[in-house]
């Protein structure tokens, strides 16, 4: 084999993995993670491996929480940071953790990190 056919199946096999262990694209089937009870709107994230929805569309007007979910978390995704609510903290390994969010505006997205910025998810409000 030449040089060439080996950069070309290295390369293929490394954009390869960096899409299934990356998530690929941002798009992502349906998943039902926003739920208001008595007038309060509930966002569940979990944190595991990365987070999980990465992008989340929630209902702008309403307070607004924040839960999440870790279950054997041993990884950074456990070192949670948001920076518009100068939020750092280290998630239980097992566990649900509420943030309460506030009343966020229509057109806002909330960014959550891991601490080493390997992993993120995003909330947009409607």
């Amino acid at each position: 084999m030449n040089k060439t056919a080996l950069i070309i199946i290295t390369l293929g096999l490394a954009f390869a993995l960096g899409f299934i262990f990356l998530g690929g694209s941002d798009t992502q089937s349906s998943v039902q993670n926003v739920e208001i009870k008595n007038g309060v709107q509930y966002v569940t994230i979990d944190a595991k491996g990365g987070y999980s929805p990465r992008k989340t569309t929630a209902k702008a007007g309403v307070p607004t929480k924040l839960i999440v979910n870790t279950k054997d978390t041993y990884d950074c995704s456990a070192a949670l940071v948001i920076k518009s609510l100068n939020y750092q903290k280290i998630l239980p390994q097992n566990g649900e953790t509420e943030i309460d969010l506030g009343v966020k505006k229509a057109g806002e997205t909330l960014q959550g990190l891991c601490s080493m910025g390997m992993y993120n998810f995003k909330i947009k409000f409607e």
